[in-house]
C-alpha cells in the first residue's frame, strides 16, 4: 500500500512537472509569434476594408479592432481574452468570436476560450481551427502510421544482414529519401498514381467519406516515404545492436525460432526509441504539413497557415501556432507513456 502510494505520488508529480514545462513552452511560442506578427510589414485593416478604403475607414477600423493601441496593450487583451469566465447574461456582441469550453456548476458563468477573428476568412479563428484540425490530424495519423510500418520492415530486413546487399541498399535509398523534399515526392506521386493511372484524385478534399479516404491515400503516402528514411536508420541501427545482445542468444539457446528471436525479442527492443520519435513526428505533423498540404491543396493547418502568413493575417497564424504547440507538447508527453509502455526499465 504504501509504494503503491509514493508510486501514485511520483506519478502525479512527473506530470506536474511535464504540464508546467508545456506551459513555459507554449506561452513562450505563443508570444513570440504575437510579437513577430505585429511587428512585420502589413495593415490589417487596409486588408479587412479593402484597397480604396478611405483613411476615416481605416482608423474607424484600427479603433474598433483596438490596432491603435501599443503592443503591449494588445498582448494583455490577447491572454486574458484566451481563456475566460463570461456571465450567461453577457452581450451577444461580446461572444461573437468566442467558443463556450464548460459551464460552472451552480452559477451563472462559463468558461470561454478566444482567439480573436481572421481578417482575411472573416470567421472566429477557433471555428477555422476547429474545422481544419480533423483533416490534418487524419493525414498526420496516416502519413506517421505509413512511415512506423515502412521503416520497421525496410529496417528489419537491412539489419539482418548487416553490410550485406540489403543493407547497403537500404543505406542508398534512404539518403536518396532524406535528400528528395517532400514537394517533389508528392508531385511524382501525383503524377503516376493521378494523371497517368488515374487510380487517385490529383488533389482537392471531396465531398463524400469514399472521396475524401481517396483523397487522403497521395498524401499520406508522400508523408509516409518522406519519413521512411529515418525511421528505417533508427530501426536498422537498433535492431543490430539488439541482436546481439545476450537475452537474444539466450532465446535462440532455450529453442526460440529465429523469427521468434527477431520479432519477439530483438524487434521489441529496438521499437523502444522507434515509438518515441513516432509519438514526436505525430505531434509536429498534427500542427500542418504545410507543403505537403499546399500540393494536394488539403485543407488543413498547415494550409490554413501558409495562407495567414503570405495575407499577413495574425490572429490566424496565432492560432496554428498555439495548436502546434500544445500537439507537441501533447505528444512529448505520450512518448515518454510509450517508452514507459515499452521498457519497464523506464519506469
Amino acid at each position: 500500500m504504501k509504494r503503491a502510494t509514493q508510486s501514485a505520488i511520483h506519478l502525479a508529480l512527473a506530470l506536474g512537472k511535464h504540464a508546467l514545462n508545456a506551459a513555459v513552452v507554449v506561452i513562450a511560442v505563443v508570444t513570440l509569434a504575437f510579437a513577430l506578427m505585429h511587428v512585420i510589414p502589413g495593415d490589417p485593416a487596409k486588408m479587412i476594408a479593402g484597397p480604396q478604403a478611405q483613411p476615416s475607414d481605416l482608423a474607424r477600423i484600427r479603433k474598433d479592432m483596438r490596432l491603435d493601441e501599443p503592443m503591449h496593450v494588445r498582448y494583455v487583451t490577447f491572454v486574458s481574452r484566451l481563456v475566460h469566465p463570461s456571465a450567461e447574461t453577457t452581450t451577444e456582441k461580446a461572444h461573437s468570436t468566442c467558443t463556450h469550453l464548460v459551464s460552472i456548476p451552480f452559477t451563472r458563468f462559463e468558461v470561454h476560450a478566444d482567439l480573436g477573428k481572421s481578417y482575411s476568412f472573416r470567421k472566429p479563428v477557433i471555428a477555422l481551427l476547429a474545422e481544419r484540425l480533423p483533416r490534418t490530424m487524419a493525414l498526420a495519423i496516416a502519413g506517421v502510421i505509413l512511415q512506423f510500418l515502412f521503416g520497421i520492415t525496410a529496417g528489419t530486413f537491412a539489419a539482418l544482414t548487416p553490410g550485406g546487399r540489403a543493407d547497403r541498399a537500404l543505406v542508398a535509398l534512404t539518403s536518396l529519401g532524406a535528400s528528395i523534399p517532400t514537394f517533389l515526392i508528392g508531385t511524382a506521386l501525383q503524377f503516376v498514381f493521378a494523371h497517368k493511372l488515374g487510380w487517385l484524385p490529383l488533389d482537392g478534399f471531396g465531398t463524400t467519406f469514399t472521396e475524401q479516404a481517396q483523397a487522403l491515400a497521395l498524401p499520406a503516402l508522400t508523408l509516409g516515404l518522406y519519413g521512411t528514411a529515418y525511421f528505417a536508420r533508427l530501426v536498422r541501427d537498433e535492431m543490430v545492436i539488439a541482436l546481439r545482445q545476450d537475452f537474444v542468444r539466450t532465446a535462440r539457446a532455450k529453442g526460440a525460432s529465429s523469427l521468434r528471436a527477431t520479432v519477439g525479442h530483438a524487434l521489441r527492443n529496438a521499437l523502444v526509441p522507434v515509438a518515441t520519435a513516432a509519438s514526436l513526428e505525430l505531434g509536429v505533423l498534427a500542427g500542418g504539413a504545410a507543403v505537403t498540404e499546399s500540393v494536394f491543396r488539403w485543407p488543413g493547418l498547415g494550409q490554413l497557415g501558409v495562407q495567414a502568413v503570405l495575407n499577413r493575417d495574425g490572429p490566424v497564424v496565432i492560432g496554428v501556432v498555439l495548436v502546434t504547440s500544445l500537439a507537441v507538447a501533447a505528444t512529448s508527453a505520450l512518448a515518454e507513456g510509450v517508452t514507459s509502455l515499452l521498457d519497464p526499465r523506464s519506469r
